[in-house]
C-alpha cells in the first residue's frame, strides 16, 4: 500500500531543493542596483518645528550635523546656516570631572531645579567611542530617566568618535541647534577629566569642574591645568557622613585655588559644596553661575570670549578638513602604504618617510 502524503509530512520529512542557477549552470541571474537617490527634506518644516521646540526635528537635525555621509551633512549645515540668526542666547556650561564624581546625577539634579523654575535646558552628554570598535554605549538618557521625560528638557548623548578633548567635534554645532529650538542652559558634560579636556573650555562660557570629598588622592592625578581653567569647583556627594569632609575638602579646593591664576580676568573661582541627591547646594551653583554671567557681560568678557571661541572653531575645522582631505586621497594611502613598509623594515627612517610622503612626488 503507497505511503499516504500525511506520512510522508513528518518533521523528519526532507523538502525536494529549490532549483537555482548559482553553480554556474544555465543564464546567470544578475540583479541590477538601483543609485541611492540622495536625501531630500522639507526645510521649511524643520526650521519651523525646531524653532517651535520639536524635539524629534532637533534631534533628526542634529543626526545630519554629525553624519558622515556627505548629502546629509549638507543638510545639517544648510539647516544650521538658517538657524543661525536664531541662537547664542543661551548659557553655555562645560562640565567635568574625574570618575565616580557624579556628573550624570549632578547633571540631573541641576537640569530638574532649572527646568522648575522655567528653563529649557540641553544636555549633550559624550561618551567615549571604543578604539577597538568605534561603538559607543550612549546610556546617558538611561542614567538621567527623570531629566529625559521633562518637556523643558532635551537630552543628547553623542560620542566622542576618537575626538580629544571629551567632547564631538560636532559639539558646537549641536550646540547652536539647541540654541535656536529655544534652550536657555546647554550643559555639556564631557568623557572625563584630563589635558585633552581643556578643549571644552574653548566653547562654553562657564567651565565646572566636578570634584570628590577627600582632595588629597584626588590632586594627585588632577591635571593643574584643568583646574587653572575651572569657573567653579563643586564638590559634589555633601551628604550624611560624608559632608563634614566634603566641606574639609572645599577649604582644601580655596587653598589651593588661592596659588593659581583666574580662569576667567576679574573672577575668583569659587570651591562649592553640592549634594546631588539631596538637591543641597545646587542653588547656590546656579547664583554662581548667574554672578559670573552679569560680571562677564558687564565688562565686556562675555562677548569677546565668544568671539575668540568662534576664530578657534574657524582654525579647528581648518585642520579636520585638512586631515580629511589628506587621508581620502587614493594616492597618498598608496603611498603611505610603500612607506610603512619601508619603514618597517627600517630601510628609512621615520621622518624621511614623512618627508616623501608631503613631497610633489607623492601628491
Amino acid at each position: 500500500m503507497a505511503e499516504s502524503r500525511e506520512n510522508k509530512e513528518t518533521s523528519m520529512h526532507v523538502m525536494s531543493g529549490i532549483k537555482s542557477q548559482h553553480d554556474g549552470m544555465g543564464k546567470a541571474i544578475v540583479k541590477k542596483f538601483a543609485k541611492k537617490k540622495a536625501l531630500v527634506i522639507d526645510e521649511d518644516e524643520y526650521i519651523r518645528e525646531i524653532r517651535n521646540g520639536s524635539r524629534l526635528h532637533l534631534a533628526k537635525a542634529i543626526t545630519f550635523i554629525e553624519s558622515t555621509v556627505s548629502d546629509q551633512q549638507a543638510i545639517g549645515q544648510h539647516l544650521l546656516k538658517q538657524l543661525l540668526p536664531h541662537t547664542g542666547n543661551s548659557i553655555r556650561i562645560g562640565i567635568t570631572g574625574v570618575p565616580g564624581a557624579g556628573k550624570s546625577t549632578f547633571i540631573e539634579a541641576f537640569g530638574k531645579m532649572l527646568c522648575d523654575q522655567g528653563y529649557k535646558v540641553a544636555v549633550l552628554a559624550i561618551d567615549p567611542s571604543s578604539s577597538l570598535t568605534g561603538g559607543s554605549i550612549l546610556g546617558d538618557k538611561t542614567r538621567m530617566e527623570e531629566l529625559a521625560k521633562n518637556s523643558n528638557a532635551f537630552i543628547r548623548p553623542s560620542p566622542s568618535a576618537g575626538t580629544l578633548g571629551g567632547v564631538h567635534k560636532k559639539s558646537r554645532e549641536t550646540m547652536l541647534l539647541c540654541e535656536a529650538a529655544g534652550y536657555d542652559v546647554i550643559l555639556v558634560e564631557t568623557v572625563g577629566v584630563g589635558q585633552s579636556e581643556t578643549i571644552v573650555r574653548g566653547m562654553v562660557d562657564f567651565f565646572l569642574l566636578l570634584a570628590l570629598t577627600g582632595a588629597g588622592d584626588e590632586l594627585q592625578g588632577m591635571k593643574k591645568g584643568i583646574m587653572e581653567l575651572a569657573d567653579a569647583i563643586v564638590v559634589n556627594k555633601a551628604d550624611g557622613v560624608n559632608e563634614k569632609l566634603a566641606k574639609k575638602t572645599v577649604a582644601e579646593y580655596k587653598q589651593i585655588l588661592h596659588f593659581l591664576a583666574p580662569s576667567t580676568p576679574n573672577w575668583t573661582t569659587p570651591a562649592l559644596a553640592v549634594s546631588s541627591l539631596y538637591k543641597k547646594g545646587l542653588d547656590v551653583v546656579w547664583d554662581t553661575i548667574l554672578s559670573f554671567q552679569k560680571s562677564m557681560l558687564e565688562n565686556g568678557v562675555w562677548v569677546q570670549r565668544r568671539k575668540e571661541q568662534t576664530v578657534d572653531w574657524y582654525k579647528t575645522m581648518i585642520i579636520d578638513r585638512l586631515y580629511d582631505d589628506f587621508f581620502s586621497s587614493t594616492e597618498k594611502k598608496q603611498s603611505m602604504k610603500k612607506l610603512e613598509q619601508l619603514v618597517r623594515g627600517e630601510q628609512i627612517t621615520v621622518s624621511q618617510a614623512v618627508d616623501e610622503l608631503f613631497s610633489s612626488n607623492s601628491k
